[in-house]
């Protein structure tokens, strides 16, 4: 599959809700909730979500591995391992130039989760709840 045939999650709706519901606007279909666990689930160790963090904040939105490895206690296989999970979650993408691989974040990805998690703006100035979980 080429780049540009990468399938995005929630982009090919069926029914038309547009590509991102969030949790508070309608029940999730099985399948949605199947892809954006596999997505959840690369998050959830600390060393991936460590990794995926200093790739996004790395300026000029790139990162090679030799300067990823070197911030871990772990081995190069080790920290290869997990780069690859966030790789087939559709978080990052990579490039081989020479003997080193560069890595970079897919922000559509990040972007979607971001807008699962959003809340409707409607519901939001309706929560008691005002900004970072203080009573409003």
């Amino acid at each position: 599959m080429s780049k540009q045939e990468l399938v995005v999650l929630g982009q090919d709706d069926e029914d038309g809700s547009g590509c991102c519901p969030t949790l508070l606007s309608a029940p999730m279909r099985q399948d949605r909730a199947e892809e954006l666990a596999k997505v959840f689930k690369a998050l959830g160790d600390p060393v991936r979500l460590r990794l995926l963090s200093m790739i996004a904040s790395r300026d000029g939105g790139e990162i090679c591995v030799c300067d990823l490895t070197p911030a871990f206690d772990l081995s190069q296989p080790t920290i290869s391992h997990h780069l690859k999970q966030l790789k087939q979650a559709g978080l990052i993408d990579s490039e081989r130039r020479g003997t080193w691989v560069y890595y970079r974040l897919l922000p559509a990805t990040t972007d979607q989760l971001a807008a699962v998690l959003a809340r409707p703006q409607d519901s939001a100035r309706q929560s008691p709840i005002g900004p970072a979980g203080a009573p409003s």
